[in-house]
């Protein structure tokens, strides 16, 4: 079985948003185009605590943009985002919501940060999204949202490293882009990890 997984198409990551992403909003018609094409639809959520460890205001002296260690493992300092209960943290209002039937929120321990929609950035603490999916007799992942280069990214890697055949919708997807490239060396990340990267397109016929 197939299953639509919609990373973080949440208010903060969009162009007006917190932490925003170049054209976030397009990703929200390519989204809502392929849910009508699924039979199970499944979301993530960014959800942190105001004391985040990943949230630079939270480190005196350090700005968005730095590396500190969180969790033990590297980890690059925000601005504040998606903060439980804000409307930062809601989806984005155009985003159909109706068709999504599961919701997994991440980033919730201040002590390590989530980019995946499978486990915590320390692969210590998983976030229930495999064995919902394993419950509901899914194999394969259709992917898109918000950031290519981070949360987009490492859901596909770990999707692909658990079993499943993983595909990403490369139109319904935007980068922060960090550094100039970003984006594309995700691409080719995923790509050599298995998983395949198609236009909506491909998927809607």
């Amino acid at each position: 079985m197939r299953a639509l997984v919609l990373v973080d198409i949440q208010n903060d990551f969009m162009p007006f948003g917190a932490l925003p992403t170049a054209e976030g909003d397009a990703v929200v018609p390519v989204a809502n185009a392929l849910a009508s094409a699924f039979d199970l639809v499944v979301a993530t959520q960014d959800w942190h605590p105001p004391d985040h460890g990943s949230f630079a205001r939270n480190h005196p002296g350090k700005e968005p943009g730095d590396v500190v260690e969180l969790g033990g493992v590297e980890q690059v300092l925000w601005p504040p985002h998606c903060v439980q209960d804000t409307p930062g943290a809601a989806f984005h209002s155009a985003l159909d919501v109706a068709p999504i039937v599961h919701v997994v929120r991440k980033g919730t321990d201040p002590g390590i940060d989530s980019y995946s929609g499978f486990f915590d950035n320390d692969h210590r603490t998983a976030t229930g999204l495999e064995d919902y999916l394993r419950d509901q007799g899914v194999d394969e992942i259709v992917i898109a949202g918000l950031a290519t280069d981070y949360c987009v990214k490492f859901t596909a890697l770990d999707g692909a490293g658990l079993g499943f055949r993983v595909t990403v919708v490369a139109d319904g997807c935007r980068g922060v882009e960090l550094a100039e490239g970003d984006t594309e060396r995700a691409f080719e990340e995923m790509r050599d990890a298995g998983c395949t990267v198609v236009e909506s397109t491909e998927l809607l016929g």
